[in-house]
């Protein structure tokens, strides 16, 4: 299949998928979409599991077993008067597709499905390719893969991840965990502050401690240092001339290699009792519901992941990218967290990130990706796919 044959029909399955709003836990329209297209490009299977997440076969369902995974929500608009073009628009304008999700990541996940379709053209040379547009990404990353793959029982042998990253290679990045600190008071009148005990001010002498904490925790080489930031603080009381008998406070902590849950949360326990406050530490549950009444569930955990940089699955995306694109890709890490935590971060199967798009602009005003760069896209795919099952 040359260019001209699928380059008009990939922008417009972009376009589409743009001007279908997808907010996480409403993605039944692309979905839909996604699913006709591959049908209409004769995929050898195509189906929508309990989940919601749509599945594309191209092969028998033998190994080797390749997986190209996208997401299909996005990130709200934010203030609608911040943006030149309509967010929906699917505008393209100087040769970049605009609107909310284009790069982040509905260009990239038409170019997979282009991508698999021009390998499938081609001839397939042994095993299976799966492309999968999964739901509820951005609020909890690795969720839905870890259904996709245990309810379909599909037992990949890679993952390449779709999410924009410029051309460039991709071989993990930071871990991330959300920690929640309820502190506990006894109320009083704000007259007569010492009948009671301020929750308030047991919160804020945890927060210096977590400000000190933060300059002190250990680096890694490649995907640099862990941090710590209190992004969130509530306050509990009767009126606001009574003392605050709770608070509660979120604890973004980005993990780098080698660091865990247990060892985080403990950091934040032993600031708490240094302290002496009255107070639980814990991490939260995410709990939601797909767009198909799907019940998800999981803790608010998502581990660092790192491929060896001599790993053979990098090395032969490496060899079909730079076939297809006529240099050698880059390698570095993602600073944003994505599928990853759980193919690679829980699973540990071998998984690195390619994709169309500039990542710094995922989930701006006016967000873009370059239509040249989808197109260059399918043929990279294609080519990769063909590296990885027949090296």
């Amino acid at each position: 299949m040359a260019r001209h044959d699928y380059e008009e029909q990939v922008i417009a399955l972009a376009r589409d998928l743009v001007r279908l709003p997808s907010l996480s836990g409403q993605e039944e329209r692309v979905a839909q979409r996604l699913a006709e297209e591959m049908e209409r490009l004769n995929f050898d299977r195509v189906w929508i599991d309990p989940v919601g997440n749509v599945i594309g076969q191209v092969g028998t369902g033998e190994p080797p077993i390749l997986i190209f995974n996208g997401h299909m929500d996005t990130v709200g608009v934010g203030d609608p008067r911040a943006w030149e073009l309509d967010p929906f628009g699917g505008e393209i304008v100087d040769g970049y597709l605009y609107g909310r999700g284009s790069v982040d990541m509905k260009g990239p996940l038409a170019a997979m499905v282009y991508g698999a379709h021009l390998l499938h053209t081609r001839g397939l040379p042994q095993g299976t390719l799966y492309v999968v547009g999964v739901v509820q990404e951005e609020p909890r990353e690795g969720m839905a893969m870890k259904y996709l793959l245990t309810e379909n029982d599909i037992e990949p042998d890679f993952v390449l991840l779709g999410e924009p990253s410029n051309f460039h290679v991709k071989r993990g990045h930071r871990g991330r965990l959300e920690i929640r600190v309820v502190t506990y008071g006894r109320a009083c009148h704000a007259s007569n502050p010492s009948a009671g005990e301020n929750a308030l001010y047991a919160a804020a002498r945890i927060i210096f401690g977590i400000e000190l904490l933060a300059a002190h925790l250990p680096s890694d080489p490649v995907l640099g240092p862990g941090t710590l930031a209190v992004t969130h603080l509530e306050t509990f009381s009767a009126s606001r001339n009574a003392i605050p008998d709770r608070t509660e406070m979120v604890i973004d902590r980005r993990l780098t290699l080698g660091e865990t849950e247990v060892k985080a949360v403990a950091e934040i326990q032993s600031i708490v009792q240094k302290e002496g406050a009255r107070a639980d530490v814990f991490v939260p549950e995410y709990e939601a519901e797909s767009y198909t009444h799907y019940r998800l569930r999981g803790r608010e955990y998502y581990p660092a992941w790192l491929l060896p940089e001599d790993h053979p699955f990098l090395r032969r995306v490496l060899r079909g990218a730079e076939r297809a694109l006529g240099m050698k890709p880059e390698v570095g890490t993602w600073a944003f967290s994505t599928d990853g935590v759980y193919t690679m971060g829980e699973a540990g199967i071998p998984t690195v990130g390619f994709g169309p798009g500039e990542e710094e602009q995922a989930h701006t005003a006016d967000e873009r990706i370059a239509v040249r760069d989808i197109v260059r896209a399918v043929e990279a795919y294609a080519a990769i796919a063909r590296e990885v099952l027949h090296p």
